[in-house]
């Protein structure tokens, strides 16, 4: 009993000189388990997989079946290097309706690309079998009617182009009383790409097959960049080079050129365990030897700018139509690097962007640092519990304004939380409590861990305020690269 009594007492007495021997962040301690530098080597855009993928896939298709048939979802071709097929039973690369145009342009302006040929009773002609095919129609065939035809397009959001022909042997086209063929497309295509010159046995004998005659192209010719998606801001495009910069997350393709489509890939990429979530992406078309081929969704932790998107294409493969978009931060300095009151080690309650508070008989409960081994990027971060270990409460930290974020819509509240300073068992009792307008939305106890990525969803009300409350030193909570995105 005795002995087990002072082997109780050893352990406390240890204890306790572990915890009065931890020199705290406030007077420049070590952390127990310093938190390891970023490593970005492999998060460099994969171009090659992109290229090869875009070589290899065939998203390619024209009018089939019955005219006027309803436009199709925007889909998701390939993820990652994997291709998807039409029955793949994957849930994983959601569709979505396409609201957003290669380009919007004015109505009822166009531009003859190819003009038909094949007019005679053997002669023969072939239409467009290309990327971003919407639907197709049937116009009145008194005439070579081309007008009614660039109305058709007018009367479709995303129509940039028209493939006008005649196709013969087709009962597909009876009840239409038209053999004149309208089909709209999202993307501008070429004569290169009259490829489909029928010859399927869709009447009953002794009817002939299919044929095409006189198949002529026409564009919009009035041009503007597509709607910036919400929640984005518009960086750079359209140039002629994709990205080629750190802090990539992967790439998906896309049926067809689709803005909106592309942000909600980026929206709904899973995070990064060293970045976080998306923040960036760059949308762009590959022309392969001089065809539309591919839509390319490339998405980013790592905003960036035109500066690192050198990529003009490899081989057989050309970039075009390049652009950049940035996620919209509705916290401000949300890595705390506009904390700058020094060039080596110092720290503070408060700056211009955020406020640190102590509850009563606390001191330095919520702090900013500027330290760069403390950080979990660059040379600031936050901390919850007293600085010099003055008092085991818990600090309040919150932004210097509330949010400007829209009612009723949903917000990811993301950051990285690191409780490794002190050993673990003085550790053990970290937390940090995620607050909305002043009500809990989440609490995390990581015990003894370095940086991790926490996330939670919250509805807005409109000028929202968040906090973090947490930290009782000796259990310590860094927190680093906050941020609060529209879903």
């Amino acid at each position: 009993m005795f002995s087990s009594l002072l082997s109780t007492l050893s352990v406390a007495l240890a204890a306790s000189a572990a915890v009065t021997t931890i020199v705290p962040p406030g007077l420049q301690g070590t952390p127990f388990q310093p938190p390891p530098p970023p490593d970005l080597s492999g998060t460099v855009t994969d171009s090659d997989a992109i290229a090869s993928t875009a070589e290899a896939i065939d998203q390619k298709s024209g009018p089939s079946g019955p005219p006027n048939q309803p436009i199709n979802a925007t889909t998701v071709t390939a993820v990652d290097g994997q291709i998807i097929t039409s029955d793949s039973s994957d849930d994983s690369a959601p569709t979505r309706r396409s609201l957003r145009p290669l380009a919007r342009r004015s109505p009822g302006v166009y531009e003859t690309v190819f003009t038909g040929s094949g007019t005679g009773p053997t002669d023969r002609d072939a239409s467009i079998h290309g990327t971003a095919f919407l639907t197709f129609t049937t116009v009145d065939n008194s005439t070579y009617n081309i007008a009614a035809c660039e109305a058709f397009c007018d009367g479709i959001e995303t129509c940039v182009f028209v493939n006008l022909f005649y196709e013969l042997n087709n009962p597909h086209l009876d009840a239409a009383s038209s053999n004149l063929v309208c089909a709209a497309y999202a993307d501008v295509h070429t004569a290169a790409e009259k490829t489909n010159f029928g010859g399927q046995q869709l009447a009953p004998l002794p009817a002939g097959k299919t044929f095409i005659q006189d198949s002529s192209g026409f564009a919009a010719v009035s041009l503007v960049d597509p709607p910036t998606p919400e929640g984005y801001e518009f960086i750079f495009g359209p140039i002629a080079a994709a990205n080629n910069a750190p802090g990539y997350m992967g790439f998906a393709f896309l049926d067809r050129y689709d803005v909106q489509a592309c942000a909600e890939q980026c929206n709904q990429r899973g995070a990064d365990s060293q970045g976080g979530e998306c923040q960036f992406f760059n949308i762009w078309r590959a022309l392969v030897n001089g065809v539309p081929t591919t839509y390319t969704c490339s998405m980013y932790f790592i905003p960036t700018d035109a500066t690192t998107a050198d990529n003009n294409g490899q081989g057989s493969l050309l970039v075009t139509e390049s652009r950049g978009y940035r996620r919209i931060n509705a916290v401000i300095d949300g890595g705390f690097e506009d904390f700058q009151l020094c060039d080596d080690f110092c720290f503070a309650t408060s700056d211009s962007t955020w406020i640190g508070t102590s509850p009563p008989g606390g001191t330095d409960d919520a702090t900013i640092f500027f330290f760069q081994p403390f950080a979990h990027n660059g040379n600031a971060v936050a901390l919850l519990g007293s600085a010099d270990a003055d008092d085991a409460l818990p600090g309040t930290l919150t932004p210097a304004k509330p949010l400007v974020t829209l009612p009723g819509r949903q917000y990811s509240i993301a950051f990285f939380q690191s409780s490794s300073f002190s050993p673990p068992a003085q550790e053990a009792a970290a937390f940090v409590n995620v607050l909305w307008n002043g009500e809990i939305v989440g609490t995390i106890r990581p015990g003894f861990a370095n940086f991790e990525f926490f996330q939670f969803t919250v509805t807005a009300v409109g000028h929202d305020v968040l906090a973090f409350n947490g930290g009782a030193a000796p259990a310590w909570s860094f927190i680093d690269d906050v941020t609060v995105f529209e879903l």
